[in-house]
C-alpha cells in the first residue's frame, strides 16, 4: 500500500495456459461432467476418456507389478537417474523395440519421458522454431493441438479419409506443406478412430515427408493393439527413407498410464536428426525437466523380458470381441454409421446424422443432455477435430453406440428425450453384463461374468 491506496500486484496467471487446456480432451470432459445433476445418485458411466486400467477387465500383469517391487525394495532406485533415463532401462527399451526393426537400435536412441505426453512436449518444443508449422491430422489427438499453440508453433491439418481406412490425405500434407513445415504427425494404431496402417501406406508417408524435407513424428502408444486383417508396423521401419521419431510408452499395452514411462526414440541411421541439431535440443529439453520416477526405470528391464504372450493376447482378445459387436451393432441403427469396422487401439468414431435427431442441434448438445439425462460421458467428435461425430472407449460399455437404437429419430421434447437415452442406457447395461458381472438397472439384474457395476434407475 501506498500513500494509504490500494497495493497494485505486478502478477498474474498465464491466459495461454487456460486457453490451452480448454481444448483437451481432459478440459472438454469437465465441461460435460458440469452437465452432471448434482442431485443424481448414479454412478457416472465414463466413456470419454483412454485409461483402460479404470475398468475391472484390464488388469497389468502381476509381473510387472513384481518387478516395480522388486525395483522398490533393491534400494538401487532411489536416487536421480539421469535426465535421459537410467541405462539399463534404456538398453532394454532399445532391444524391445529393434525386434521389429531392420536396423539394431543403440540406448543413446531412447529418451525416457514422464508417460508419452512429455515425449511429445519434447518434440514440440524441440521444433518451435520462430515461424514454424507442423501438420496434424484430423480428426487426431488434440494434445497435440493445445500444446503446439503453447510453445506457438504453428498447427496446419490434413485429413484422414474415412472410406479408406482413414487413410493419411497425402496429397493435403503436400499441399499443406512449406519451407517452414517441420514435420508431420501420424498415429498408429489410430486414435480416435481405431484404424491401423498397412505397410504400402507408411511407406508412402515416409516418401511423402522425404519428398517434403521433413521427419515424421509416429505416435505408437498403442502399438502392437491391433486385432484386424493388418498387423502393426512401426514406423521406424522406414527411418532410411525420412528421419522419423517414435513415442510411445508402457502405459496402453501394459495398462499402466498411471505409472507415467513413456519414450521418444530417434529412427535415423543416417544421422539427419543429429547432423540438424535435433538431438541435441531433446537433450537440452530433458535437462531442464523433469525424469520418470526412477523406481519405475529400474523395472523396465524386468517388465519387458518377463511378460507373457499370453497376457498381450488376452487384452487383445478382449478388444476384438467388443470391437466385432460394437461394430455389427452398429450397422443396425439408422442414425449413426461407422466408416470402416475399428482394427486397433482403443476406440470407434462414429457419425451422427442429425436428421433423425430431432432437437438435438450437434455432437456436444447430444453429449451434454447425455450426461444431464443419463450420467453417461461420451466425447464429442469436435473435441478430436470432426464435428458431429461421437468418440467411444470400445471396452466398457463400447456399446455406447446401442444408446442410439432405441426412440432416438423424432425426438422433439425433453421427456422423450429422457425416455430415449434411458432406455438406450439400459440397452448398454445389458451388453456391458454380458461380459463384465452383474448390472442392476432399476428392477432388471443382468448376469455376466467379472466385476460387479451397477446403476441405479432413474425416477
Amino acid at each position: 500500500m501506498e500513500n494509504g491506496g490500494p497495493i497494485r500486484w505486478r502478477f498474474g496467471g498465464n491466459d495461454e495456459l487456460t486457453k490451452a487446456s480448454a481444448i483437451t480432451i481432459r478440459g472438454v470432459l469437465n465441461t460435460l461432467m458440469e452437465n452432471l445433476k448434482p442431485e443424481d445418485s448414479r454412478p457416472v458411466i465414463p466413456l470419454g476418456h483412454g485409461d483402460p486400467s479404470a475398468f475391472p477387465c484390464f488388469r497389468t500383469t502381476p509381473l510387472a507389478v513384481d518387478a516395480v517391487c522388486d525395483a522398490v525394495r533393491s534400494a538401487k532406485y532411489n536416487g536421480y537417474g539421469s535426465t535421459v533415463g537410467i541405462l539399463p532401462a534404456r538398453s532394454a527399451i532399445a532391444e524391445y523395440l529393434s525386434k521389429d526393426l531392420p536396423y539394431k537400435l543403440s540406448p543413446d536412441d531412447v529418451y525416457l519421458t514422464i508417460g508419452c505426453t512429455q515425449a511429445l512436449e519434447v518434440i514440440l518444443q524441440v521444433l518451435a522454431r520462430p515461424n514454424a508449422n507442423i501438420l496434424l491430422p484430423r480428426p487426431g489427438f488434440p494434445y497435440y493441438e493445445s500444446r503446439a499453440g503453447f510453445c506457438h508453433l504453428e498447427v496446419r491439418h490434413f485429413g484422414l479419409i474415412p472410406e479408406r481406412g482413414w487413410e493419411v490425405d497425402l496429397d493435403a500434407v503436400e499441399a499443406l506443406a512449406d519451407k517452414n513445415t517441420a514435420a508431420m504427425v501420424v498415429i498408429n494404431p489410430g486414435n480416435p478412430c481405431g484404424n491401423v496402417f498397412s505397410y504400402e501406406h507408411l511407406k508412402k508417408v515416409a516418401e511423402t515427408a522425404r519428398k517434403l524435407g521433413i521427419l515424421v513424428i509416429s505416435d505408437e502408444v498403442y502399438d502392437h493393439l491391433t486385432f484386424g486383417s493388418k498387423p502393426f508396423v512401426p514406423m521406424g521401419i522406414f527411418g532410411s527413407i525420412a528421419p522419423i521419431i517414435t513415442v510411445g510408452s508402457i502405459s496402453k499395452r501394459w495398462i499402466v498410464p498411471g505409472w507415467r514411462l513413456g519414450w521418444l526414440i530417434t529412427n535415423d541411421p543416417n544421422g539427419i536428426l543429429k547432423n540438424q541439431g535435433i538431438v541435441d535440443s531433446i537433450v537440452g529439453f530433458l535437462n531442464i525437466s523433469s525424469d520418470p520416477a526412477t523406481f519405475v526405470q529400474g523395472a523396465i528391464p524386468q517388465i519387458l523380458k518377463n511378460t507373457t504372450n499370453e497376457f498381450f493376447t488376452k487384452i487383445v482378445n478382449t478388444l476384438k470381441e467388443a470391437a466385432d459387436l460394437c461394430y455389427d451393432r452398429i450397422k443396425d441403427i439408422h442414425c449413426i454409421t461407422c466408416p470402416s469396422k475399428p482394427e486397433g487401439s482403443m476406440f470407434v468414431m462414429v457419425k451422427l446424422n442429425l436428421s433423425l435427431l430431432e432437437g438435438i442441434k450437434d455432437d456436444v448438445d447430444f453429449c451434454c443432455k447425455l450426461a444431464e439425462e443419463e450420467s453417461v460421458i461420451v466425447l464429442p467428435g469436435v473435441a478430436v477435430g470432426l464435428k458431429n461425430w461421437l468418440r467411444t472407449y470400445k471396452r466398457h460399455l463400447i456399446r455406447s453406440s446401442l444408446w442410439l437404437s432405441i426412440g432416438m429419430p423424432l425426438l422433439d421434447n425433453s421427456k422423450l428425450l429422457g425416455w430415449a437415452l434411458e432406455n438406450a442406457a439400459l440397452n448398454v447395461c445389458y451388453f456391458a453384463g454380458q461380459v463384465f458381472g452383474t448390472i442392476e438397472f432399476g428392477d432388471s439384474q443382468i448376469f455376466g461374468v467379472g466385476a460387479d457395476f451397477s446403476v441405479d434407475k432413474h425416477q
